[in-house]
């Protein structure tokens, strides 16, 4: 079977089921395990699936909301969780920061930290942080998006890949016990995965209407989270289920 018609297979499959095992689409298909996973990660990155530790399941069909609507939505929460995450941070350190709105409320937070460096890929975040004394400010280069003001694709990964940041904050769209941290855009989705490749401590910045949800790119499994920084409104439930999925620190603002 031609890779093409192994992706219409799949495709096929989640359109009448939730979610199918790795092990089912290797007996379905009649390929090696290393066919399924190219066949997953093309499909993933073209959006039409949702990747997971074991399995694949159908990707959500509703879009992200426009950037300045995401910056309102939930915006003390966001305020809250960007005040407490900026303690995290120590003067010398090299933070790492991705393009999103909750890093952005964040960053109005770490804009008052003096004596670091930042190296990010969002505009907004680079703006904010170079009015901060003594502080050096890192803005990789890359391809500009003006959706979400800032640098992506390959250019702005090789660069990001050059540093070993003390910490990495990064947002996200949603976030599943078992699906991991995951975002509706690809370009988005691989800064962040680049961003958190060398990062010694691994932040995750989201208030609780993430929860439980999930989005069309995987970023990371929760076990790669050190730190999530969320609101109290988050359910108990929640919580438990992402502390069994690996993440071992949780504060709530």
């Amino acid at each position: 079977m031609w890779a093409k018609d192994r992706h219409h297979r799949i495709v096929s499959l989640l359109s009448i089921r939730d979610r199918i095992s790795i092990d089912e689409l290797i007996a379905d298909l009649g390929v090696s395990r290393e066919s399924v996973r190219r066949d997953i990660a093309t499909l993933e990155s073209e959006g039409k699936l949702v990747r997971f530790y074991g399995g694949v399941a159908r990707p959500p069909t509703e879009g992200e909301p426009p950037l300045k609507a995401r910056m309102q939505a939930n915006s003390d929460a966001k305020r809250r969780i960007g005040e407490m995450a900026s303690r995290l941070i120590r003067p010398g350190m090299l933070c790492a920061v991705d393009s999103g709105s909750t890093t952005h409320a964040f960053a109005k937070s770490l804009a008052t930290v003096p004596g670091i460096t930042v190296v990010t890929n969002s505009i907004n975040i680079a703006t904010l942080i170079s009015a901060v004394p003594d502080s050096d400010l890192i803005l990789v280069g890359g391809r500009v998006r003006l959706d979400m003001p800032g640098t992506y694709g390959e250019l702005a990964m090789a660069e990001m890949a050059r540093y070993r940041p003390d910490i990495a904050f990064f947002s996200t769209v949603a976030l599943h016990a078992e699906y991991g941290a995951s975002s509706f855009h690809l370009p988005e989705a691989e800064f962040a995965r680049a961003m958190l490749v060398n990062a010694k401590r691994v932040v995750m910045l989201a208030d609780s209407s993430k929860f439980g949800t999930l989005s069309r790119i995987q970023i990371c499994e929760c076990k790669r989270i050190d730190t999530l920084v969320t609101d109290k409104r988050a359910k108990a439930s929640h919580l438990a289920s992402l502390r069994e999925s690996g993440i071992a620190e949780i504060l709530l603002a």
